[in-house]
């Protein structure tokens, strides 16, 4: 029978940052990493790489976007904390029954340096999803419905990429694949909480998805021809970003996407395209229309 087991590393950092939390930042960096981190090398190795992969110094990331803000967001980490503790079972009961996910589960709870509030991926040769507390707590997303919200997107990723491995269908990379995979996560969100449910969305929550609403097409067309131009295009979902002042609106434009794939075909061949920039050009093409 499959299980959802929860690593949980916030007890040690509560005890680590007693001891360092008064020290220079250096000596925090220092600390987290020899005295904290040492005990989970697997999830310091995982932290290091993601930023060795975009060619980013994760000192100099922790030291000006994560380290400084600690003390102030302790408290919404303790928060979020407990919610996490409550909520990771029932929520991968609910993906089993409803979407077919039957594998086991890692769900690891830790204070990091700011790669993720959520980060479907893998832990002790186990589908994971990391919870970082430091990036929940800047997020303003310690709240239960949130959480629920954030777990049930990155267990739609963990499902996505589950679906694709056993039809032999690769992971990608590129733009494409980003609004694709988080459109799909998106809807599994929804699935799987059996509401309507954006995590992300800014507040006030019904301003920001009145505005996503409104601005649909203007969205679309800004997606594409950021792709064309060979454009970054993380100001649709990365956190230290934004379009027109509003966060992470990528996700909105690509549940909608996946919305229309589903007038054509059911979750599950959704999630198995072989090339979805040839399926979501024409869509993004009609929506910006």
């Amino acid at each position: 029978m499959s299980a959802c087991a929860v690593v949980d590393a916030f007890p040690t950092f509560l005890s680590v940052w007693d001891e360092i939390g008064q020290l220079s930042l250096d000596a925090q960096l220092d600390g987290w990493l020899g005295q904290y981190m040492a005990g989970w090398p697997e999830l310091l190795q995982k932290q290091i790489d993601n930023y060795a992969s975009e060619e980013l110094d994760w000192r100099a990331v922790a030291s000006e976007h994560v380290f400084p803000f600690l003390p102030e967001r302790l408290p919404l980490m303790q928060t979020a904390h407990r919610h996490l503790l409550d909520i990771c079972a029932d929520i991968f009961s609910r993906s089993q029954q409803l979407v077919q996910f039957d594998g086991d589960l890692v769900c690891v709870l830790y204070v990091g340096i700011g790669c993720g509030a959520g980060w479907a991926s893998t832990y002790d040769d186990k589908p994971a999803i990391l919870f970082g507390l430091e990036n929940i707590a800047e997020e303003g997303w310690q709240e239960r419905t949130t959480l629920e919200g954030l777990m049930a997107h990155e267990l739609g990723h963990l499902i996505h990429f589950e679906w694709r491995r056993r039809a032999n269908l690769a992971r990608e990379v590129g733009p494409w694949w980003q609004l694709y995979t988080e459109g799909f996560a998106q809807q599994c969100e929804s699935l799987l909480l059996g509401r309507a449910s954006w995590h992300m969305q800014s507040a006030p929550e019904d301003e920001w998805i009145r505005w996503c609403q409104a601005n649909l097409g203007w969205l679309a067309a800004e997606f594409l021809g950021r792709v064309d131009r060979g454009e970054d295009i993380r100001p649709f979902f990365g956190s230290w970003f934004d379009l027109r002042g509003k966060k992470q609106t990528g996700y909105f434009l690509g549940q909608a996407i996946i919305n229309l794939l589903q007038e054509q075909m059911d979750l599950q061949s959704a999630a198995l395209l072989s090339d979805p920039a040839v399926h979501l050009r024409p869509l993004l093409v009609r929506l910006a229309s």
